[in-house]
């Protein structure tokens, strides 16, 4: 491998667990058909047939399964979902407690199908710090987060503010002076969390169809260049790629996500940085940042940010772009103790995001219709709470799941809330991104007035709510 490498460090670590799985080469039919083989799919699947053995299951990837996003992400498997405030808050009593042990349950029950299946990604449960790093401001940011997690019904056994000396005994960032943390997140390798998910559900009796993009679809039936399926139930699990189906069109937006790893660093450093138990990290500005400890001693760590216009789909980066420059920069400022320690990998991809930024699932029994997505870049563990209620809706088994407040049944895809048409979106996003950088380049100002960034950050909350 070259010095820098545009390669995902999970793809690019190890070959997947299994070969190559044949394509779908003959018209067929069954009960389910899945297209995806990412976290969507594969937990669908894998619910489904383990509450339903004689179901007859197909799914089909148009490359490998875990190619895309499920393999390719920061590896937050994170007990909540984007915007699960906005929920929780329309919600009372037992209804809100039910929702709550739902999302917090999500890391749990991930583990016990890992110890079930005897899969092996590299499963750390350490919980999450959210750093006020870097900039004053972020205290304040954090301390009205917090507030906000409060009104929803959170306690501090679920988010709790460490003061500055506490943070910095677990995370050795710059600036620190503060922060929360929540024990309702692990890290994993995220590929073979998808490859071994994969195994498991072909185990159980799935038709796995690998190298099988399906062209088009209507209601009941599948595409593909030379062959159909029919299904009585088709799942579309294509979170940031659902764009290329018109049916889906305008239902999410394709953001991109890019990451870079280090080497494998010292013990000297990782004394100075922390993460002792590969806690989850990332700081409190807007511009979402992540990253983890690699059970290899690698720092991962990415930023969201990224539009195509026309909402295209990207998976290749050019690693010499100012893009991963900037998050390069941004990595070395957060850690000190890097030094000279080189950056191996960058790379990225496409996440689906939902109006309003709030994940949802729908199911349209009389169109045959089930699916799921919007997750915002927190799909790792979104996606498994997702897949169990996709399964028990197309059972049509009562399950509190399915009466969560993110779930609808009423209706088909009229119901979801669609994004404007080009060049709205692109120019939206942009102008959000630019009110971002410009609260940023403000508040890490030294000499920048206490007004401008208060007016800056009043800025970029005007041009977030536009999106919603």
């Amino acid at each position: 491998m070259s010095a820098l490498s545009q390669a995902c460090l999970w793809l690019d670590a190890a070959p997947p667990a299994a070969p190559a799985r044949p394509p779908l080469r003959q018209s067929s039919s069954c009960d389910v058909a899945i297209i995806g083989g990412g976290y969507t799919g594969l937990w669908t699947a894998y619910y489904l047939k383990r509450a339903a053995p004689e179901l007859d299951v197909a799914l089909l990837e148009a490359q490998r399964c875990g190619d895309g996003a499920s393999g390719r992400n920061g590896g937050w498997l994170l007990g909540g979902l984007a915007q699960q405030e906005r929920h929780l808050l329309s919600l009372q009593g037992a209804a809100r407690e039910q929702a709550r042990r739902s999302l917090f349950g999500i890391v749990d029950e991930v583990a016990a199908v890992l110890a079930r299946e005897r899969i092996d990604c590299d499963f750390a449960h350490g919980g999450v710090l959210y750093a006020a790093a870097r900039y004053p401001e972020q205290a304040a940011m954090g301390r009205d987060w917090l507030r906000q997690l409060r009104r929803a019904g959170h306690g501090e056994a679920d988010f709790r503010w460490l003061d500055a000396a506490k943070m910095a005994a677990q995370l050795g960032v710059s600036g620190v002076g503060g922060g929360i943390y929540s024990p309702h997140c692990a890290v994993i390798d995220p590929a073979k969390l998808a490859w071994g998910l994969a195994r498991a559900v072909a185990a159980l009796g799935v038709r796995i169809h690998e190298d099988s993009p399906v062209r088009r679809w209507s209601a009941g039936k599948l595409y593909l260049a030379d062959c159909e399926l029919s299904a009585r139930v088709v799942v579309p699990a294509l979170e940031g790629a659902a764009s290329q189906f018109s049916a889906l069109s305008r239902c999410l937006l394709p953001v991109q996500s890019l990451l870079l790893a280090t080497e494998p660093l010292s013990a000297a450093q990782w004394d100075e940085i922390g993460l002792a138990r590969r806690q989850a990290f990332g700081d409190l500005s807007r511009m979402v940042t992540y990253g983890q400890r690699s059970a290899d001693g690698r720092l991962v760590f990415g930023a969201r940010g990224g539009y195509r216009l026309g909402g295209r789909v990207q998976w290749d980066f050019d690693p010499d772009a100012e893009a991963f420059r900037w998050r390069e920069r941004l990595l070395r400022r957060l850690f000190p103790a890097l030094g000279a320690t080189a950056v191996q990998y960058r790379w990225g991809g496409t996440l689906g995001v939902a109006r309003a930024f709030t994940p949802y699932v729908l199911y349209d029994r009389r169109a045959g219709l089930a699916m799921a997505g919007g997750y915002g870049g927190e799909g790792v563990g979104a996606a498994n709470l997702m897949g169990r209620t996709l399964a028990q809706l197309i059972l049509e088994r009562p399950d509190p799941l399915t009466a969560m407040p993110w779930v609808s049944t009423e209706g088909g895809l009229e119901r979801v809330r669609r994004w404007a048409p080009e060049p709205i979106p692109w120019l939206g996003y942009h102008l959000v991104r630019s009110g971002y950088a410009l609260e940023e380049r403000l508040c890490a100002s030294v000499g920048a007035p206490a007004w401008s960034k208060r007016g800056a950050a009043r800025l970029a909350s005007a041009l977030e709510a536009l999106l919603a």
